[in-house]
Order: C-alpha cells, then sequence, then structure tokens
C-alpha cells in the first residue's frame, strides 16, 4: 500500500469531516453561532431547532456527504491498487477521521457537532443495507419517543447487532468498528442519557425558527 496515497487520504478525510456546516451556515444566513444556542451542539438537530428547516436540511444533507465523501475517496484514490479487504480497512479510518472531524473541527475551534449524520454518511457508503436498515429504526424510535438521541443510540446499537450477528463483514476491523460506533454514541450522548434518566430531555417538535 502506498504509504502517501494513504496519508492523502486521511488527511483530506479530516479536511471533509472538519467542515462546520452548521456553525457557517447560521453565521452566513443568519449572524448567530448556533452553538451558542439551543442544546449547544453545532449539528443538525440544533440546527433546525434554532434556525429552522431551510437552514437545518441543508446542514444534515451535507453532514451526510461528508461521511459519505470521506469513506468514498479511498475508492478513487487506490483505484483497484490494494486488496477489497486493504480498500474496507482504509475507508473505516477514512470515516472515523471525518467523525472525529466533524466532532473537532479544525476550521471551527474544535468545537464541532456530535457526529451522527456524518456517521452515517460514512456507513451508508460501507453498508447501504445495514445503514437503511438502522435509518429505519431512528425513524420508528423517534416517531415513538419524540427523542433524537434515544434514537440515535438505538441505531448505533441496531448496527453493532447487525453486523454481528446477521451482516457479518469479511474485515475483522469493520466488526470492530461496528462496537465503536455504537460506544462512541453512548458516549457522546452522555449528557442526553442523563437528561433522559431524569425525564429532563427536549423532545423534538416541528417548530417555525423565532427571530434572533
Amino acid at each position: 500500500m502506498n504509504l502517501y496515497l494513504l496519508i492523502a487520504a486521511i488527511l483530506a478525510a479530516y479536511a471533509i469531516g472538519s467542515v462546520p456546516t452548521a456553525v457557517w451556515a447560521g453565521r452566513f444566513f443568519h449572524g448567530i453561532d448556533v452553538r451558542e444556542h439551543g442544546s449547544g451542539n453545532a449539528g443538525a438537530t440544533n440546527t433546525i431547532r434554532v434556525l429552522g428547516w431551510k437552514t437545518g436540511v441543508p446542514v444534515l444533507l451535507i453532514d451526510v456527504l461528508k461521511g459519505w465523501l470521506a469513506s468514498s475517496l479511498p475508492v478513487w484514490i487506490f483505484n483497484g491498487e490494494i486488496s477489497q479487504e486493504q480498500l474496507l480497512n482504509v475507508q473505516i479510518v477514512s470515516g472515523l477521521t471525518a467523525i472525529i472531524g466533524h466532532i473537532f473541527p479544525v476550521w471551527a475551534g474544535f468545537r464541532g457537532g456530535k457526529g451522527v449524520a456524518t456517521t452515517f454518511g460514512f456507513l451508508l457508503a460501507l453498508s447501504p443495507l445495514v445503514t437503511l436498515i438502522c435509518f429505519g429504526v431512528f425513524i420508528a424510535v423517534l416517531l415513538l419517543t419524540g427523542f433524537v438521541s434515544l434514537s440515535s443510540i438505538l441505531a448505533g446499537v441496531s448496527f453493532a447487532l447487525l453486523v454481528l450477528t446477521l451482516f457479518k463483514s469479511p474485515s475483522q476491523l469493520f466488526i470492530y468498528f461496528s462496537v465503536f460506533v455504537a460506544l462512541a454514541l453512548i458516549v457522546t450522548h452522555r449528557k442526553n442519557i442523563s437528561r433522559l434518566i431524569k425525564g429532563e430531555e427536549k423532545k423534538f417538535t416541528l417548530k417555525k425558527r423565532s427571530d434572533h
């Protein structure tokens, strides 16, 4: 494997993941830092809550695209030069790097979002069927409970369970990563879990943005 190409893929993935979509959209279109409002999170959910659907939905789609693009980069960069298993492993590393970039974006003072949308895009590129099933879990839990945090956590846990049981991957790293995704979502949502236990977590509601 070409080490220089590997480093290029990882650096490009971090740069892509670091694009602070919510922060830039809030500043450019509304003159505010979305991290100073709502939950304080620079993610699509808080953007929708604070700035409304017209700003939030594009932020969501771009964050998903970041994950998909970062994990697809190795396919284009290596272009058949490495084995399928090696390619999958590099895609995992690139996708993980993009998620780290989203959570700790170099372009926004290392204060980003939780990485759920970027993780979704990354996994969609690697395992579309499993990811879409988990998306169904996310939607079902959201409709039943109204909690985005709980929906994200259960979708992540479902992903790990599916990879470990029904959709086993030829890459051992991918299996480990599926478990990592579930644990990471739990860790990054630990404050939400605490609020859920206390009954203080806010439900996701469809409201028009109030003027700032």
